[in-house]
């Protein structure tokens, strides 16, 4: 493996009741707090109600900023800025999934930064600073609660790009998964697809000797796939949004690609069809990352037929190793499938008009990914196999 440094600054509180802790962690950092949220399903569940009790119990003076899009936009992150500059904001809490937390992040850097937080999001700087934020998570997907990186749409430009730095990692991240109970079944299923993603994209790379880094990622996406199908017909049981709550942090936390670096050019190329088409990102994974996975096979057969082997319980008796590693990919299309997950671009009444130009958007900084480098051509194949 590589050399690696792993440190991961963001304080973990687990479990049922954790968000009494809210008393304890906030008064370190001010009383001045900004709270971010989404559409307002944490008003009808009463986590709102809680939180803001919570906050009057330390005397924090609250300000707030809802309707955080799904696609989190620049727009709104924007008005989260001039709130912290225009109020001198303290604090930053995020309450509710990777989405709020996304946006939460470029809040957290652009309210300490005199220019544009684009400048951040689409490269042109990098963030050295932050206000302090902690979150309160309510969607287990993105595990963007325990990590630097955010996803941000210019919906104007139609640009939608991944950045982050060492400066935006929370401070705390409560997870209670009661606060998962009243996450719909369609969310539910996109998570579940999202997590497992993020573990596709590190296991696919080159570098040698990763045993225990392979066997990390195969235990997360057989956990998932054990805990899922039980989960989609019993939405509120503890024990099963618990699990799935914990495998989605540690999908993305950096602990599964200590000593590598993962491929991630599927992420590329869904963030290009959802700044056009504005689609949950995790459906447009379901849809592509087989697709990737079969245009890809022929640079290391090996690595999917271990995957294979390994999470799909694929019977390599008579096989070769190409035919195993097929059978691999089609399992997984299998699974997603049978949970409700989407497979094909047309279920979102996607053609092929734009093809050419979510081609086009994939490449904005260069070839992309890791596995394999790929360019515009590559990406509109992968696109038409998935219409």
């Amino acid at each position: 493996m590589q050399n690696f440094t792993y440190h991961n600054p963001t304080k973990l509180i687990f479990g049922k009741g954790q968000v009494e802790e809210l008393k304890n962690e906030v008064p370190k950092y001010g009383k001045k707090v900004l709270m971010v949220y989404g559409g307002g399903s944490i008003k009808r569940n009463g986590l709102y109600d809680q939180v803001k009790g919570l906050l009057k119990e330390i005397g924090a003076q609250v300000f707030e900023l809802a309707g955080v899009e799904p696609n989190p936009r620049l727009t709104t992150a924007r008005k989260g800025i001039d709130i912290c500059k225009q109020e001198n904001i303290e604090f930053i809490l995020a309450v509710g999934g990777g989405s709020v937390i996304d946006c939460t992040k470029a809040i957290a850097a652009g309210a300490k930064y005199d220019g544009d937080v684009w400048d951040f999001i689409s490269r042109k700087n990098i963030a050295s600073d932050a206000l302090p934020f902690g979150t309160i998570l309510t969607l287990s997907a993105t595990g963007s609660e325990m990590n630097a990186g955010s996803v941000i749409t210019n919906w104007e430009t139609q640009e939608k790009y991944g950045w982050g730095s060492a400066a935006t990692f929370p401070r705390f991240s409560i997870l209670d998964p009661v606060n998962t109970f009243s996450v719909p079944l369609d969310q539910t299923i996109y998570g579940i697809v999202d997590m497992m993603s993020h573990v596709f994209e590190h296991y696919f790379h080159h570098v040698e000797n990763t045993p225990l880094q392979d066997r990390m990622c195969e235990a997360v996406l057989r956990t998932v796939m054990e805990t899922a199908p039980k989960l989609l017909v019993d939405l509120e049981n503890y024990e099963y949004r618990e699990t799935i709550m914990l495998n989605g942090t540690m999908a993305l936390n950096g602990m599964l690609n200590m000593g590598y670096r993962g491929d991630w050019a599927t992420h590329n190329i869904e963030h290009a069809v959802s700044a056009v088409y504005d689609i949950p990102h995790a459906g447009g994974l379901a849809i592509l990352f087989p697709n990737w996975m079969k245009y890809n096979l022929d640079i290391n057969v090996g690595r999917f037929k271990q995957l294979a082997e390994r999470v799909f319980d694929v019977n390599p008796e008579g096989k070769s190793d190409r035919e195993i590693a097929l059978e691999g990919i089609e399992k997984l299309r299998e699974f997603w499938n049978s949970i409700g997950a989407p497979s094909k671009l047309a279920d979102y009444e996607i053609g092929d008009d734009k093809l050419e130009l979510i081609a086009e958007k994939t490449i904005a900084f260069g070839e992309f990914g890791n596995f394999n480098k790929l360019g515009k051509e590559d990406a509109l194949a992968i696109l038409k196999a998935s219409l």
